[in-house]
């Protein structure tokens, strides 16, 4: 239903898109919490790209990652140079080019538009 598609907004997503998230959100916790296996994304990547650091949207991207079976590769603020030598379009480039998503946190709107514009993969 949502395969390839971005999240940028939450108002660009319809009454039912946002309803399969939920129910999709709740069989997932609930596999956890039984102890079901599930590595569906398994071999795919994402990028976990900070501007600004959070440890509980770290820890909860690259735990979720971990259960479906995704690597992450964590680019911080202090490692990254996205944003300032490098701009936002050649880095959604690069990065769509090398992952099969981006999970991006920071200060701008207008940089996950971007990212969603340029990179070719979910943001």
């Amino acid at each position: 239903m949502l395969k390839g598609k971005n999240f940028t907004k939450l108002i660009d997503y319809s009454t039912d898109e946002i309803k399969y998230l939920l129910k999709l959100s709740h069989e997932l916790k609930s596999k956890k919490k039984n102890g079901i296996i599930h590595r569906e994304l398994e071999g795919k990547s994402i990028a976990l790209l900070f501007q600004k650091d959070s440890t509980r949207t770290r820890c909860a991207f690259e735990v979720a990652a971990y259960d479906l079976g995704m690597k992450t590769v964590y680019l911080g603020p202090a490692g990254s140079q996205f944003g300032k030598k490098e701009s936002v379009e050649d880095s959604a480039k690069v990065l769509g080019s090398m992952f099969d998503g981006i999970q991006f946190r920071g200060y701008k709107q207008s940089d996950v538009e971007q990212l969603a514009e340029f990179s070719g993969v979910p943001i």
